[in-house]
């Protein structure tokens, strides 16, 4: 009886698998929406001058390293389907410090683009507010304490809700996530119903200026310069490998959870873009982008009628909330897999008893994220949340090829257990093919992060990435060799998948 009793406190105390597919999907897709359809592609323009007319193009090619990075984490979560997926994959198939490097990369960015998105919200709401014709609650908006105020208020709500549990997580998400496609839609539609003609005319009526076109020429360093940013466009992905101590048939629901978010995220994207590229000319894109912060809704509200401006003002704020849930279970997984195997104190890895979810571990993410929030204010340019989440992901989905190629080798009883896209004729030319992509958008986008002009050393993302893995590491070694010195056996720890 006794035996039976300590057996069901302990499962009580542990993550439970109630995550579907459509759970799964919808944590990955609304992780890559927000930022990265309504503002990013547009604001590019400002981040790396010259692009011009060649978006859509450096899109195509940020798609394909996140390819083939989806396809390597497939194909390692379902020989690991344990919570802290990426730290899990490469802790027990390359090195616990190279694990712990991935994914406290990950987890860095990650959860300081959190703080970054929930403070851009704030502006979308504003501008809501305006289309409404509600001047004084725009006007109150704008006050810096107020939109601090309000993006810490989104943060913890959504902290909480992800601490009630993974149906009332999913109840949240999945509604919000259809309602963001439906919003998303008009902008489809109004994009390819209107020409460039349309909106010169429109905007000569409304202002009375006469938009120049401009010529751009072709460069290749640019276009990668470009492709290098955008590739933050298709982060996301990874938050469902993070979750899968938690999900249903974790062999075929995770692979098939990532192929199906980042294939409706990329055709939406490529839909997207293109349809406001279509109605508004690039070169108003890119002298608006230099003067001020720039929307998708912001820029076709010069073609529309007031209600559907407010509607896609609207689901772009909707898009950006739905962020947050998602990548906060992302992150709180990581430290709750750092914890379970001693790297991180273990109350971090406790299970709230009722909810059956890693509640410390979300207080935790919350509060760094309330860093970034603080940290986007005073440092005035979102771009630099961007920047440090675009190298951190670089280095996680590295990683996660490296760890492809070398699992055989290091640890073959795990890796005999990969079912998806198993034949190593595969998975060789993905894991090389992977790493090479990756290298190469790492190097040009460390190398346009050294070479920008900025006004202190920790505007660079790279200068930052640098000075808090650096701390990270002297902390993770200080960590494992204690685990030495109380007799674990590290070598069996991190050749062994953690107990479900």
């Amino acid at each position: 009886m006794a035996i039976e009793t300590k057996k069901a406190i302990q499962s009580n105390n542990r993550l439970t698998r109630k995550l579907g597919i459509l759970g799964l999907t919808a944590t990955g897709i609304c992780a890559m929406f927000g930022a990265s359809i309504n503002v990013v592609p547009f604001m590019i323009q400002r981040n790396v001058p010259g692009i011009g007319p060649y978006v859509l193009p450096a899109f195509a090619l940020a798609a394909l390293p996140a390819i083939f990075a989806a396809m390597a984490y497939s194909m390692l979560a379902t020989a690991m389907p344990r919570a802290g997926g990426s730290y899990i994959y490469a802790s027990r198939g390359l090195h616990p410090y190279l694990g712990f490097v991935a994914s406290f990369s990950q987890w860095f960015g990650l959860s300081i683009v959190i703080g970054v998105i929930a403070y851009v919200i704030v502006p979308f709401i504003r501008d809501v507010a305006v289309g409404l014709a509600w001047q004084e609650t725009a006007a109150f908006l704008e006050l810096g304490a107020v939109r601090v105020s309000l993006a810490l208020i989104l943060l913890w709500l959504f902290v909480g809700i992800n601490i009630k549990g993974t149906q009332t997580y999913e109840k949240t998400l999945i509604p919000l996530m259809i309602l963001m496609f439906v919003l998303g839609s008009i902008v489809i539609f109004a994009g390819f119903s209107f020409n460039q003609d349309d909106f010169s005319a429109a905007i000569l009526k409304q202002t009375g200026e006469q938009i120049v076109t401009s010529e751009s020429n072709f460069s290749w360093p640019t276009l990668l310069s470009a492709s290098a940013v955008l590739f933050s466009s298709f982060i996301g992905f990874d938050a469902i490998a993070q979750a899968g101590g938690e999900a249903k048939n974790p062999s075929t629901s995770l692979p098939l959870a990532i192929g199906l978010a980042i294939t409706i995220v990329g055709s939406f994207y490529f839909l997207f873009t293109s349809a406001v590229y279509h109605a508004v000319p690039w070169s108003f894109i890119a002298s608006e982008a230099m003067t001020k912060d720039i929307s998708a809704p912001g820029v076709l509200a010069y073609l529309l009628p007031p209600a559907l401006g407010v509607a896609i003002l609207a689901g772009a704020a909707i898009a950006l909330i739905n962020d947050l849930p998602a990548m906060l279970l992302s992150v709180s997984r990581l430290m709750f897999a750092w914890a379970e195997d001693g790297i991180f104190p273990r109350l971090i890895a406790k299970v709230h008893t009722s909810h059956h979810t890693p509640h410390i571990a979300l207080l935790c993410s919350g509060g760094i994220a309330t860093i970034g929030i603080l940290g986007s204010h005073f440092a005035g340019d979102f771009f630099l949340g961007i920047d440090i989440m675009v190298i951190s992901m670089m280095v996680n989905f590295l990683l996660m090829c490296i760890t492809l190629l070398m699992i055989s080798t290091h640890n073959p009883s795990i890796a005999k257990n990969i079912s998806f896209l198993k034949s190593r004729g595969l998975i060789k030319p993905i894991g090389w093919i992977g790493t090479l992509l990756l290298t190469v958008f790492l190097v040009i986008h460390t190398w346009k992060d050294l070479m920008s002009a900025k006004s202190a050393w920790y505007f660079h993302s790279t200068y930052v990435w640098l000075m808090v893995m650096s701390i990270a590491s002297i902390f993770f070694y200080y960590r494992y060799n204690n685990l030495k010195k109380k007799g674990i056996d590290t070598e069996v720890l991190f050749k062994t998948l953690p107990p479900e």
